[in-house]
């Protein structure tokens, strides 16, 4: 599980992350539907049950992980995290994804969890590299992912498929080697050479 920083840091952080699970699904849609003007046209996390057991039966998969940023002096969700597609041997790599609820929208909470989602990645998934695929409009997260560190590494047209069409999508990448965190030795599945 997700665990941030080391306990003596705890008190100071707002936000953790853990592992979502079937009984979110109440607090999950109840916020869904009411960030869906804040979502579109960038995002749709579910706002139905059969779409929340959807997730769930994803996420329970290998190589996938969806992580609640949650409020630590109540536990309410803030948002929630993506780490899609992870793929080992010589890639070490997986895409991150991320949307914040409206209740809590424009409070730093995204960011704070989005900064453990990353040492996470690296520290304990031990990945080498993160991406994020982000639409041009969408500045709010634009600005997010640039404050973490990522660096631009291109534009690709009609890159995924959201709200209906295919969209345009500029490429954003974080390596381990970006952060400040420390180092951690490779996953066992990275080749000697």
């Amino acid at each position: 599980m997700p665990s941030g920083d080391a306990p003596e840091h705890k008190d100071r952080r707002r936000v953790s992350l853990r592992p979502i699970n079937k009984d979110d699904q109440e607090e999950f849609l109840r916020l869904a539907q009411v960030s869906t003007d804040l979502h579109h046209p960038w995002d749709s996390p579910p706002t139905t049950a059969d779409a929340f057991q959807a997730l769930i039966t994803r996420y329970d998969q290998p190589g996938e992980e969806c992580l609640l940023v949650c409020l630590n002096d109540s536990s309410a969700i803030a948002g929630v995290i993506y780490i899609n597609s992870i793929i080992r041997g010589r890639f070490q790599s997986a895409s991150i994804a991320y949307a914040a609820f409206a209740p809590t929208a424009g409070l730093g909470y995204m960011s704070e969890g989005l900064g453990l989602a990353l040492k996470y990645a690296f520290q304990e998934l031990r990945l080498h590299r993160l991406e994020a695929q982000i639409q041009p409009a969408n500045t709010r997260s634009l600005k997010l992912i640039q404050r973490q560190g990522f660096r631009k590494e291109g534009y690709s047209p009609n890159l995924l498929f959201m709200d209906g069409a295919w969209r345009d999508h500029e490429r954003w990448a974080i390596t381990a080697d970006m952060t400040d965190f420390r180092a951690t030795p490779p996953h066992p599945t990275l080749p000697i050479r």
